[in-house]
């Protein structure tokens, strides 16, 4: 009798053969609920486990394993890029720079906002702003309940963060790659040469940034493991299918799975920001995080 899984996944190219049958899930009987927008699922599932098998954003699983939320994180890369882009301010606005933010209001979705998280890593890392220099103003909550956000964290009453911006609480704004193009038509980004920063980025680190990851509950991975191989595998086989479909950018290379030295440097990076920007209290073991998904390519 097939294992009933409850799978939660974003409208890809790279999922849409799961969910419309064309590759098929050995001995699973996958039941593939939707949620749009994608956000309220992801809080879902780390606040009440709602799902078997879910896409997750990185800094949400980052948050979670360090809060103790029993959920697995298996190595496919669903959505990626660079993110140097990502941090807009209005076109007819003062024309500041990444330097200028220190002491100045940020919009974000949320603190613990995957994009945030890169966005605040290459801040530090390229123009030495801290994230403690800057007050961050937040349309949302963070996606795992146990998290408290840091003093320099405000939340609004905003509905959106471009909101915010055009009603100039702000100086500046992080937006995701979908709300570039949304909320966030018009605006332009601080980085002068943003494509090219974000480009410079990954040669440095031989890596391209991960926004969203795949987990498993703790529970489903300890009783069915054949079942979750078998998503794996066929997820796998998805992504391999639909690479012409993606482009060269760091957006379409960045959708892969399996454990590979990109993946591991990526999760390693990430864990180090989170720690440096409060949104874990305990440095990351990516090796650890490895071992427990091992089996699935072995």
């Amino acid at each position: 009798m097939p294992t009933p899984l409850k799978v939660l996944l974003g409208d890809y190219p790279h999922t849409r053969p799961l969910k419309e049958g064309t590759v098929s899930v050995e001995g699973v009987e996958c039941r593939y609920p939707e949620s749009s927008p994608l956000p309220p699922a992801f809080a879902r599932m780390v606040r009440d486990l709602a799902y078997d098998i879910c896409e997750l954003p990185m800094a949400t699983y980052l948050q979670a394993r360090d809060a103790g939320i029993p959920v697995t994180l298996l190595p496919v890369v669903l959505v990626g890029s660079t993110h140097h882009r990502s941090l807009t301010r209005l076109p007819e606005g003062p024309e500041i720079g990444p330097r200028d933010l220190v002491g100045h209001r940020v919009g974000v979705r949320a603190y613990g906002q995957t994009t945030g998280l890169w966005v605040r890593g290459w801040l530090r890392e390229e123009y030495g702003v801290e994230s403690s220099d800057v007050t961050w103003v937040t349309t949302e909550d963070v996606h795992v309940a146990q998290y408290v956000n840091p003093p320099y964290v405000e939340r609004s009453k905003a509905e959106r963060v471009a909101d915010l911006l055009h009603s100039h609480d702000v100086s500046a704004a992080v937006l995701g790659p979908k709300a570039i193009g949304g909320q966030g038509a018009g605006l332009v980004p601080l980085v002068a040469d943003a494509e090219r920063a974000g480009q410079a980025w990954i040669e440095r680190h031989g890596t391209i940034p991960a926004n969203h990851l795949l987990v498993v509950r703790d529970e489903v991975l300890r009783d069915t493991p054949d079942a979750v191989l078998a998503v794996y595998q066929a997820l796998k086989q998805a992504i391999a299918d639909t690479a012409g479909e993606r482009d060269d950018s760091p957006a379409g290379r960045a959708v892969a799975a399996g454990w590979s030295p990109g993946l591991t440097a990526c999760m390693e990076i990430a864990g180090r920001y989170a720690l440096q920007q409060g949104l874990v209290r305990d440095a990351v073991d990516v090796a650890a995080i490895e071992r427990k998904t091992a089996f699935l390519d072995a």
